[in-house]
């Protein structure tokens, strides 16, 4: 079977983009779109610039049709201002969601929720900004970063307010042309009716229950199954006993400091993540976990050790209880992950181009 190259990089329509040598490298989440330059000569990022991104969670009402017109306008926006006058030789995007190889965004549930018709993205900003660009996943971006230092195929994780992962194997990351793979935040894991709900309108799906948000969702439920075990437990204490004002900042606090009433709600989410390492493992063979995104570093080394604790309890055929805990690692504790990553993509990629006109 071939494996697509992940991010086909698009060509500009106007000639004379060859800037300074640099990247302009984009990171398009739910909630903040990050810019910066990536040099890659010296493989550094630098001028990096957050700002909220202009999509559903800043414009609830809006229809998806506008939202991606407002997502569009603020990516050329800033592109512009980040190269100022300059130029820029390259564009590179990791954006949240589903992504083919030509650079079309099929789906973007975190930016501007339920499915719209598919955006082709790539194209639109290679003629809107002169300059060849490659669009990819936020987690096929991020794989990239980590192909620098992983030694073996690795299966990348996130766990912030939703769930994604990438597998990396044999230099690429294993997607077809259309996408498809590395949706396991969208695997129906539980099939009840009355599941919680996904950013994207499904119930049960591994996001909507084991992300952040979902172990927020179920410290809720928990608080108000049992209001005096909530009372007495650190996280209790932490939102002075009102199950409204919990948030994950304190859940991934009582967890860090044992808190008893934290933890057990953490483990009953981290059920399902581990049955779906345990369905990567067992399917592709993948021995390597490295696990990033904002709820999962906040709680940190006990997230970790929680989740290597369930996979053990489960089993991971033919892996002892020491070759489960090496195969899981946390990630760097930065949020420059898809900007580091895809421009190192983009360094693969144009040098690879560059090789094939020399030829």
């Amino acid at each position: 079977m071939t494996v697509p190259r992940s991010g086909r990089l698009v060509p500009a329509r106007a000639a004379g983009t060859e800037g300074t040598g640099t990247f302009t490298v984009l990171d398009v989440g739910g909630t903040t779109l990050r810019t910066g330059t990536y040099d890659p000569v010296t493989a550094t990022l630098s001028r990096v610039r957050r700002v909220p991104v202009e999509g559903i969670a800043r414009h609830p009402g809006d229809p998806v049709p506008v939202l991606q017109d407002r997502v569009v306008e603020q990516i050329v926006h800033e592109i512009t201002r980040h190269a100022g006058g300059r130029g820029t030789r390259a564009v590179g995007v990791a954006f949240a969601g589903p992504i083919s190889a030509s650079g079309l965004v099929l789906a973007a549930p975190t930016v501007w929720g339920r499915r719209g018709a598919p955006l082709p993205l790539g194209q639109l900003l290679a003629r809107r900004i002169g300059a060849p660009v490659v669009v990819v996943n936020d987690l096929t971006a991020a794989a990239w970063r980590y192909a620098a230092t992983e030694a073996e195929p690795f299966c990348l994780l996130t766990v912030s307010s939703g769930i994604g992962n990438k597998v990396f194997r044999g230099g690429e990351v294993l997607l077809d042309a259309d996408g498809h793979g590395g949706e396991l935040g969208h695997w129906v894991c539980d099939p009840s009716p009355d599941a919680p709900l996904c950013d994207c309108g499904g119930r049960g799906h591994l996001g909507g229950i084991a992300s952040g948000r979902g172990v927020l969702a179920a410290a809720r439920r928990a608080a108000a199954a049992d209001p005096a075990g909530f009372a007495r437990s650190r996280l209790g204490q932490l939102c002075d006993g009102r199950a409204d004002a919990l948030d994950n900042p304190a859940i991934a606090r009582s967890v860090r400091e044992g808190d008893p009433f934290a933890t057990r709600v953490l483990r009953g989410t981290l059920v399902y993540l581990a049955q779906a390492i345990g369905a990567v493992f067992t399917s592709i063979g993948i021995c390597r976990y490295v696990i990033m995104g904002g709820f999962a570093l906040a709680v940190g080394e006990r997230y970790r050790e929680l989740l290597v604790e369930e996979l053990v309890r489960l089993g991971c055929f033919g892996l002892d209880a020491a070759a489960v805990d090496a195969s899981v690692a946390l990630g760097r504790a930065d949020d420059d992950h898809g900007l580091i990553g895809v421009g190192r993509l983009l360094a693969d990629r144009t040098a690879s181009l560059a090789h094939q006109e020399a030829g």
